[in-house]
């Protein structure tokens, strides 16, 4: 070592600089720990909130639907746990991330990879890329690690009959919000409720702790329906057969069980299919048998004499003159079909369907007569069946009948119902003059309805409805082989443009079995046939006949000869009263 490096070494700094330099450095220190005290204590909240921000969040806990069930358990509408891929923007780089791997999420997605950029260059912390995709697809999009995407477990509906119960059911929303149909009236039992969780995410967007529940979620109650899904299926066949068969714009069915008021079915067609929404059209989405009003026609006739016992204007057997089958108001003419005798019973007008008959017994009562049957009936009322959109249908009041009015309204002019509110109204004959209520859940046990008619009047009415069905009936297509079948058929020109079309019909038939002992009603509606064929009897009837038979046979429901016969054994065990 040289001289002069050595010199260089002894140099000694003056004290102050050295004791500067240390007050510095301990300055320093002192300000590090108060800052740090200051974060830990004075700005804790503040820090730890805006820290919480960048990786803490909290995520909902979705509550699962209620299951949808027929009145057997079998499942009408099902939750099922679906992927929904999301994007937290705020956490990605779109030029950090591979062009290849942008390709491949827009394919795996089926979305355009513009829109794809847009959504990821949004200023939120939260968006949706597409929703409710496959366990499959979804496995492919995580594969891909994309920074910023992740996935979020939703449900999304299922129902396992298609269009067979998707007027009756209807469907949900992407959010699981009912928007038709039963799903849409009972809303709030079937929805639940939504809990929620604490998260943290690290910087990709994944969850790498679960902090804890905040509020557990409360899943939906299960609905059980009154209805049948195997007779469902039945009357939505019969009734697109129908339609299909007589080229017809419309049929529907509905069945009712005559002691609880469960409505076992209820069926449209044309339906659409709940799965596939875009399927989905205004006119399609229409419940027909409980939104569609219609003039009821020749189907009303029982009504009209059902009063007419009741006030004790006529009997059974009183005979009515309806001339040639032509009756003259005022300038208004009404037509019989097909008259074959001058000369006819109150029991003959049933069973033939004389127009004629009919509204010259109406003319035999007082408007209001006539007014009260109808009104306490169900006509002009909602049937309260708690569905969507159900209608009242139109009964005027009798201050304002004109004669012709209460003639013609005597057998379905001028009246206008809804297939459910037909059906109901029958049940005045199957229950001994009481108005049963009607109900889409499960009921079991027989319900009290609202006395209407005496029980004499009703089974007068009732063994008529029979002679319908018999030889010299217009309903004889409606029997069934081993049970007694009383009904009666309707076929009305339609209203277009406030006129009677020539060539326009909507035919109908409503009926009870077994007569011994109603238990059941089937009403039947065909819009429009037009392949030839327009009466009640010949286009309504069999639709009747094959659906009842099928839910006598599903309810096991025995043939009249073998309750008659279990009556006769019954008395004679238990002998002489």
């Amino acid at each position: 070592m040289t001289s002069k490096s050595q010199s260089v070494l002894k140099i000694r700094l003056p004290v102050w600089r050295a004791r500067l330099l240390v007050t510095l450095m301990f300055m320093g220190f002192m300000a590090l720990a108060a800052r740090a005290l200051y974060c830990q204590s004075v700005n804790k909240d503040f820090l730890q909130a805006e820290a919480e921000k960048r990786y803490a969040r909290t995520t909902k806990l979705i509550a699962t639907r209620g299951l949808i069930t027929d009145r057997n358990g079998e499942a009408l509408a099902i939750s099922t746990a679906v992927e929904t891929v999301t994007a937290n923007p705020g956490q990605i780089n779109l030029e950090s991330i591979a062009p290849e791997k942008l390709i491949k999420l827009s394919e795996l997605l089926g979305l355009k990879l513009d829109y794809i950029k847009r959504r990821l260059i949004q200023k939120k912390t939260f968006v949706y890329l597409k929703r409710q995709i496959s366990p499959n697809v979804a496995r492919e999009v995580m594969a891909l690690k994309v920074p910023g995407i992740s996935l979020q477990t939703e449900y999304k509906r299922y129902y396992p009959n298609g269009e067979a119960t998707a007027h009756l059911v209807g469907f949900t929303s992407r959010d699981q919000k009912g928007q038709e149909g039963l799903e849409y009236s009972y809303q709030n039992t079937l929805a639940g409720k939504s809990g929620s969780r604490r998260i943290n995410r690290n910087a990709k967007n994944q969850i790498i702790e679960e902090v804890g529940t905040i509020s557990a979620a409360e899943n939906g109650t299960e609905l059980s329906l009154s209805i049948d899904r195997n007779l469902q299926y039945v009357a939505f066949s019969e009734a697109k057969n129908a339609a299909i068969e007589h080229e017809a714009k419309s049929a529907s069915v509905v069945v009712l069980d005559t002691l609880t008021g469960e409505i076992l079915a209820l069926a449209n067609w044309p339906s659409y299919n709940p799965n596939n929404r875009s399927s989905f059209t205004p006119k399609l989405l229409r419940n027909r048998a409980i939104i569609d009003q219609f003039e009821p026609g020749s189907t009303l006739k029982p009504f009209t004499v059902a009063a007419a016992l009741e006030g004790k204007f006529v009997k059974p057997n009183t005979l009515i003159d309806i001339e040639d089958g032509r009756f003259r108001i005022g300038r208004r003419t009404i037509n019989d079909t097909h008259p074959k005798e001058s000369l006819l019973t109150v029991t003959d007008i049933i069973q033939r369907s004389s127009n004629v008959g009919t509204a010259k017994i109406s003319l035999m009562m007082k408007p209001k007569d006539l007014w009260e049957v109808l009104s306490h009936s169900g006509f002009g009322q909602l049937p309260t069946s708690r569905f969507p959109g159900e209608v009242r249908g139109s009964l005027r009041s009798a201050d304002n009948w004109k004669t012709i009015e209460q003639a013609t309204i005597s057998y379905g002019h001028g009246v206008s119902v809804s297939l459910l509110q037909l059906a109901r109204a029958y049940t005045i004959f199957a229950r001994e003059g009481m108005l049963v209520p009607v109900t889409f859940e499960k009921r079991m046990q027989k319900v009290e309805g609202s006395r209407v008619i005496s029980s004499t009047t009703s089974r007068s009415v009732l063994a008529m409805l029979e002679t319908v069905t018999q030889e010299g009936g217009t309903g004889t297509k409606a029997a069934i082989p081993g049970y007694r079948v009383a009904g009666k058929t309707g076929t009305a020109h339609k209203l277009v443009r406030g006129q009677y079309a020539r060539d326009k019909y909507r035919s109908s038939f409503v009926g009870l079995a077994p007569v011994s002992n109603p238990r059941l009603i089937v009403a039947v509606v065909v819009d429009e046939p037009s392949g030839g064929k327009h009466y009640g009897g010949d286009v309504a009837a069999p639709v009747f006949r094959k659906v009842m038979e099928e839910a006598l046979t599903t309810l096991g429901i025995d043939p009249d000869d073998f309750v008659i016969e279990q009556e006769a054994k019954r008395q004679i065990l238990q002998g002489p009263v």
